[in-house]
């Protein structure tokens, strides 16, 4: 009876199926559960689950060592290529924010990173200087950093918060001024090259290792940094390939219209070469950067970016991180391969200025 009401009715027979595939899941510690998303979403994932259970490959879920927390996406710079871009203006409460960053280091967090938009902007600097002593004093984190593009910096949060905080890094893509006008990355006529130096003096003097980040991209990507960089001595010197993603800086609903930075991979090699005697150089290709890094938005959603958009998870304060972590898109061996399971603290860093 109950065999006849489950073919007659296909609503029951998929119920049945996916209770199946449940308990098979659940047999090989396999905690991951998937929502309602668009049928090709959907119909990809049943089809990954169901090739990692024939082929004996399902395992447990990855861990979040390294997490990357885009708590705000306003932002006062208009840098062409962005792509985390104003779509929204929220920011979670402090007290939500802390909850979430406590079930990330519950789940293996070691290294956390504030980005944005521009994490200074909320504010005034003052949200991200409690999340930064909240993860540093009460969490026991190894490494707390902040990406900025330094604009909304001052010495008084170094004064009040520095103390907790491991790694600044600053955001420049050119040592020319019209560059960075044309890029975007400029607000009104102030110097962001005069304001990057400043940073990296104050740095030196509240103890906190400096790093600096660079989007090659068609404005920049004949430039030679070399002296410059070379002067400002950071820790470490990440250079990025433009990247496009669906929605943020490319496509239809897109904010920004990224097309005319990018860059051919020939053309970033060629920047590479031609910075090659820089020691603190550690490039990042497009590659690396959609699927070795472990994004969270500012719902705590995790954004999957393999197939060239941001396809977030539900949020893990409603579902936890084990199980919004299945669909971050996370690639645990490219993470490890670009030298992801090193996670620095200021205390690993010789701080030689």
């Amino acid at each position: 009876m109950l065999f006849a009401s489950v073919v007659a009715s296909p609503k029951l027979l998929l119920q049945l199926c996916v209770s199946t595939l449940h308990f098979i899941f659940c047999a090989l510690s396999k905690v991951c559960n998937w929502t309602a998303g668009s049928s090709k979403a959907a119909k990809s994932a049943v089809s990954s689950l169901e090739r990692k259970v024939s082929q004996g490959t399902v395992r447990d879920a990855a861990t979040p060592t390294s997490v990357n927390y885009h708590f705000t996406r306003k932002c006062n710079y208009k840098c062409g290529f962005c792509f985390h871009t104003a779509k929204t203006s929220f920011v979670l409460p402090l007290e939500e924010a802390e909850r979430g960053l406590k079930l990330l280091k519950e789940s293996g967090m070691e290294k956390i990173n504030f980005s944005g938009g521009e994490p200074f902007l909320h504010d005034k600097g003052d949200f991200l200087g409690k999340l930064v002593q909240y993860c540093k004093v009460d969490l026991q984190l190894p490494s707390v950093s902040i990406v900025s593009n330094g604009s909304m910096i001052k010495e008084k949060w170094f004064q009040k918060y520095g103390d907790y905080l491991d790694i600044l890094a600053i955001s420049c893509d050119s040592f020319d001024e019209a560059t960075n006008q044309l890029i975007g990355r400029a607000q009104g006529r102030k110097s962001h090259i005069d304001n990057l130096y400043k940073i990296r003096n104050w740095c030196k003097q509240y103890k906190v290792a400096f790093k600096i980040n660079s989007v090659i991209n068609t404005f920049n990507s004949d430039e030679d940094m070399t002296e410059h960089i070379v002067e400002l001595n950071p820790v470490r010197w990440k250079v990025f390939q433009c990247l496009l993603i669906d929605g943020e800086n490319a496509g239809e609903t897109a904010l920004r219209e990224a097309e005319r930075f990018v860059i051919s991979d020939e053309q970033f090699q060629d920047f590479l070469n031609r910075h090659s005697s820089v020691s603190c150089l550690v490039p990042e290709s497009n590659e690396k950067m959609r699927n070795s890094y472990l994004i969270l938005d500012e719902y705590m959603r995790f954004l999957d970016c393999r197939q060239g958009r941001k396809d977030p998870s539900k949020s893990i304060l409603d579902v936890g991180v084990k199980e919004a972590i299945c669909f971050s898109g996370f690639d645990e061996k490219m993470f490890l391969k670009r030298g992801g399971k090193y996670v620095w603290s200021k205390a690993d860093m010789k701080l030689e200025w």
